[in-house]
């Protein structure tokens, strides 16, 4: 096995046999890739992780303890949401939103308990899909907006931007976040030839990105790959390895700025990049814009223990709330309001408190919790509360907490264990 030699590092089972393990970290690939792919429903990724489920828990998937908070919090969010919905269970697509939401529930804790266990091997798998999984969205969205497919322009874009496999050009732009920091990563660490090849994916990505023309993905790409890069420097462990980050970063930069001038001199891209970059856009401004909404529905919600029921602030505001805080309120009444920010902040307090820990997956930590601080920004202008990938590093994030404690716990231990005598 290829990851025989980390076995030991990465907090494997020890008792799961050569077969099941590779078996396991095949699911968790599959999971990242599929998650690329939302524009059916049922998705790939439902069935994947279903699949994944049935798996893990057949071969002795554990449940800890040390979950029961993340546990509880998703349970009292969906308990708000199952109660609010009760008077409007009779309207259109609120059935479906009440189990997706429980679903996405049961995903993080899937990722939370499979990622404390076999810790290593597990993260490079997941990342190995993700780049994958966006690399064949970007494609398609590349493919749609330049209409290198007949027919695929009205598939593969919406209203004029690029949205690949997905529903929306928005949560496309979101989801290549994450990938799009592993590439870099890559780029900025790896030897030559593994260096270029990721190059070559952050490219194609970015590029993605820019053509998905959400604003909110293009700041978070610049900001979260910034953090992380900081983060990659303070926790380098030599000299050397921080000044290549560092020197990697500036000319990623220089090219991925020569790259945009290019792509802007095509009078298409850059009639609505202008429009796009504009903060002063209709739907965000006047009483009823986006931030008029926020400040109407936060009133709102203080009068209502039960919330107005999922799916419905529409029918009270011109558009939906845009902000996943908020819709947390409307749509599942004080409970799920509390907890669901609860849920959020607490996640991203302990992830702060983890980056200097070190453990053999620090950089795909640094990554991942670079990309949730991202989500989690994004939250307040969107609704990213059904996001599969936001609940994926949700759990990744609770799994890797737990794997770190163990692997603190048994360095320790292995620390203080008297030598033999000879």
């Amino acid at each position: 096995m290829s990851y025989a030699a980390t076995a030991g590092n990465s907090l494997s089972p020890v008792t799961a046999a050569p077969g099941v393990l590779a078996l396991q970290r095949a699911l968790v690939w599959l999971a990242g890739a599929s998650v690329a792919i939302v524009f059916i429903e049922p998705s790939p990724y439902e069935i994947a992780t279903l699949a994944a489920t049935v798996v893990f828990f057949a071969t002795g998937l554990r449940m800890r303890l040390v979950f029961m908070p993340l546990l509880l919090l998703l349970f009292l969010v969906n308990v708000g949401y199952t109660i609010s919905a009760i008077a409007v269970f009779d309207r259109p697509n609120v059935p479906n939103w009440i189990l997706t939401s429980w679903y996405m529930a049961v995903t993080v804790v899937l990722f939370a308990m499979v990622i404390s266990e076999d810790t290593t091997a597990r993260l490079d798998m997941l990342r190995r899909g993700l780049v994958v999984g966006a690399l064949i969205a970007s494609l398609a969205g590349i493919a749609g907006y330049f209409n290198l497919i007949p027919g695929g322009r009205d598939l593969l874009t919406l209203y004029d931007r690029a949205r690949g496999t997905f529903k929306d050009p928005n949560v496309l732009g979101a989801f290549l976040i994450l990938p799009a920091l592993f590439a870099l990563q890559s780029v900025v660490s790896d030897k030559f030839g593994k260096a270029l090849r990721s190059a070559i994916a952050f490219a194609v990505i970015s590029l993605a990105i820019l053509l998905s023309f959400s604003r909110a993905a293009w700041g978070q790409l610049i900001v979260t790959a910034g953090f992380m890069l900081i983060m990659m420097v303070l926790t380098g462990r030599s000299q050397a390895q921080r000044s290549r980050i560092i020197v990697m970063a500036l000319v990623a930069a220089v090219i991925a700025a020569a790259l945009v001038a290019v792509l802007l001199s095509l009078d298409s891209v850059a009639e609505l990049f202008k429009q796009r970059a504009s903060f002063d856009q209709s739907y965000d401004t006047g009483r009823f814009g986006r931030f008029g909404r926020h400040v109407l529905g936060a009133e709102m919600a203080l009068g209502l223990p039960f919330g107005i029921g999922p799916l419905q602030f529409h029918r009270f505001f011109p558009e939906d709330t845009h902000n996943s805080y908020l819709n947390a309120f409307m749509s599942g009444g004080w409970l799920s309001g509390v907890c669901y920010p609860a849920l959020v902040f607490v996640t991203v307090w302990t992830g702060f408190r983890y980056i200097f820990v070190r453990v053999p997956w620090q950089p795909t930590y640094l990554a991942v919790f670079a990309a949730l601080l991202g989500t989690v920004g994004e939250s307040f202008i969107i609704d990213t509360d059904h996001w599969r990938h936001f609940w994926l590093m949700l759990g990744v994030m609770w799994g890797m907490f737990v794997a770190a404690e163990r692997w603190k716990a048994d360095s320790h231990s292995a620390a203080i264990v008297p030598a033999k005598p000879f």
